[in-house]
């Protein structure tokens, strides 16, 4: 398994951030189940997963990639 490196997202800025949501909810494979969500909500909904810790931004050194997991 690659080592990863949490990043807070409190430590990127505003435009940052939003860029890296809008990324990651427009990933190929990203399946929100059988309602339709619209891009501003799935943006909202991994805000708030961030914001109340259950998910967290990583990067992975060794792809130099960045992905958002869940938190357990």
């Amino acid at each position: 398994m690659n080592e990863y490196v949490e990043v807070p997202w409190q430590k990127l800025s505003p435009d940052a951030l939003q860029g890296m949501l809008e990324e990651m909810v427009t990933r190929d494979g990203t399946d929100y189940g059988e309602n339709e969500v619209s891009l501003e909500e799935k943006i909202s909904q991994l805000r708030r997963a961030l914001e109340s810790n259950k998910a967290a931004i990583v990067f992975t050194p060794e792809t130099e990639s960045w992905t958002v997991i869940a938190k357990g």
